[in-house]
This record gives structure tokens, sequence and C-alpha cells, in this order.
């Protein structure tokens, strides 16, 4: 799985979490650049990536993600 798929999932996942079909997720976006992005909403955006990526992140791997640059990363690494 390449970058850019990745990129595409997690975008159709955040539009679907946030219900907002105008976000366009880029490496750098975090919780500050989504209005809705709160610590609850996190808990299901969270969940529903690893349900589109049928994987489970580890609480470490949570909580040092500090953009969606990070999140993707982390799910190209497990793909391998």
């Amino acid at each position: 799985m390449d970058g850019r798929e990745i990129f595409a999932r997690l975008n159709k996942v955040f539009q679907e979490v946030f219900d907002d079909p105008s976000i366009r997720l880029t490496p750098q976006t975090t919780a500050d650049d989504i209005e809705d992005w709160d610590s609850l909403e996190h808990i299901t955006l969270i969940s529903a990536v690893e349900r589109e990526f049928r994987m489970k992140f580890k609480m470490k791997e949570i909580s040092s993600m500090k953009n969606v640059g990070e999140m993707a990363g982390i799910i190209q690494e497990r793909a391998r």
C-alpha cells in the first residue's frame, strides 16, 4: 500500500467522521486544522481508522501521533 492510497482512504474516513466533504488532508494536518476534532472525536476517529485499515494502534502510537503524516506512516509500516 503506497502513501497516496493511504491518504485517499484516510481522507475519506476523516470526511465521514467529521461529516465534512471539504476536508483535504496533508501530512501536516493536525487537530487544530479541523474544527470539530476534539478529544471525544479523536476516539471516534481512531476507531474508524482502525476499522478502515483492519489494524489496531498501540496506545503508545496513538499518544505519539502529532499529525496525519505520522498516522499514515504507522499505517504504511504495518502494511509491509
